[in-house]
């Protein structure tokens, strides 16, 4: 049996699925590296609504992919950019996905951290209503019991007259923070408004007031979530961190080699691709907890292709192929995202998404993806 594949030019080809997928029973959480998956949310398809009202959520479906990422020993990174913050989910419906998820993952033994910004603004704002945003989501962060992960503001990025403004307002949350968070930096790759985040277009000096403000309170600084895809950057960066701060690699392009590390260091991990790599990501790290880097790289260099597909330029919209192989999947019922950004993405670019993450396995059930990926086309006009 063949798919009737198509490619930019117009023609299709012929793909033959796999039959079988990888045999990944649920298991612990790796030892040796942190790993954090940032989840999407699960659109509610009968929901009446349009690309510029509010999220419409199917909860139940959104909670049992976050069991399935626990269930494998992943951590979940929530309400991240995975989860479309700025790109269909609003503040309110992140607060929503926040509790819910912190509660869920208090009763599933799972671990969460959830991602902090200033995204209820919606028009041009003042520092100091900047900070008072940044503090709102904090309290909600905090009151549900979860870590924190400082997000890149949109806002600051546009109020901000330079480095000074970012060392005095993320000091400020420091201070107050009661417990250590995460401080995200995201690449204007994914978030175009984050053009110049840390006061300069210059990497180098961006990097210095990064350094500094983590420097100035290193005891409220669990880690960095780096998502530059630039891995040498990052790796200069991670060994210029105070002692006990950890790097969480946010390279969609590099990861493997960066969570394998060198003789001075490694990264963790808090990646989008971790969301349909979930188990298999979570066995090349086991892998590597005995020790065996050839092993792990040989369980997760193959994985590359398809991130690098996903999250190939523009890259803020990897989040539809990542959607599509969750419903491949089984993970959920429907190919409908937030926003309707379903249609983000090329039909050429699904397909070969599909191929990709079908030669790696990652469905647990073959034919179900075979036969919902022959929908997708037919319904597209790709004759079977």
């Amino acid at each position: 049996m063949t798919v009737r594949l198509p490619s930019p030019d117009g023609s299709t080809r012929a793909y033959a699925p796999r039959t079988t997928p990888l045999a990944l029973p649920p298991a612990g959480p790796p030892a040796s590296r942190t790993v954090f998956s940032a989840a999407h949310v699960v659109a509610d398809p009968y929901a009446d609504t349009t690309p510029d009202a509010p999220a419409a959520v199917d909860w139940d479906a959104t909670l049992a992919f976050r069991r399935h990422l626990w269930s494998h020993g992943l951590g979940v990174a929530e309400a991240m950019d995975t989860a479309q913050r700025g790109m269909g989910l609003d503040w309110a419906g992140a607060a929503e996905l926040i509790r819910r998820s912190a509660a869920e993952a208090r009763a599933s033994g799972g671990s969460v951290v959830c991602g902090v910004g200033t995204d209820q603004l919606t028009g041009p704002a003042r520092l100091p209503e900047i900070r008072a945003a940044y503090e709102e989501q904090l309290a909600v962060v905090e009151e549900a019991g979860a870590r924190a992960v400082l997000m890149a503001s949109r806002a600051l990025a546009a109020a901000a007259r330079g480095p000074e403004d970012y060392l005095d307002l993320y000091g400020h949350l420091l201070r107050q923070a009661s417990e250590p968070v995460v401080l995200h930096w995201l690449g204007p790759m994914f978030d175009p408004a984050l053009d110049g985040y840390w006061g300069s277009t210059d990497l180098d000096t961006a990097t210095g007031t990064f350094l500094d403000v983590i420097a100035a309170h290193p005891d409220k600084v669990d880690g960095i979530k780096v998502s530059l895809l630039d891995a040498r950057r990052e790796v200069e960066l991670r060994r210029r961190l105070p002692e006990g701060v950890r790097c969480y690699t946010g390279d969609d392009f590099h990861y493997p080699e960066l969570i394998a590390g060198d003789e001075q260091g490694f990264s963790h991990a808090l990646l989008g691709i971790f969301d349909p790599l979930g188990p298999l990501a979570a066995e090349a790290v086991r892998i590597l907890d005995t020790g065996d880097v050839e092993g792990f790289r040989r369980t997760l260099d193959p994985t590359v292709a398809l991130s690098r597909h996903l999250f190939r330029p523009p890259t803020r919209f990897y989040k539809t192929g990542v959607v599509l192989l969750a419903w491949l999947a089984g993970h959920q019922d429907h190919f409908t995202m937030v926003g309707g950004l379903q249609s983000a993405r090329s039909l050429p670019h699904l397909a070969r998404a599909y191929e990709l993450a079908d030669g790696l396995g990652l469905f647990p059930d073959p034919a179900l993806a075979e036969s919902r990926m022959r929908a997708l086309l037919t319904v597209h006009g790709v004759p079977q």
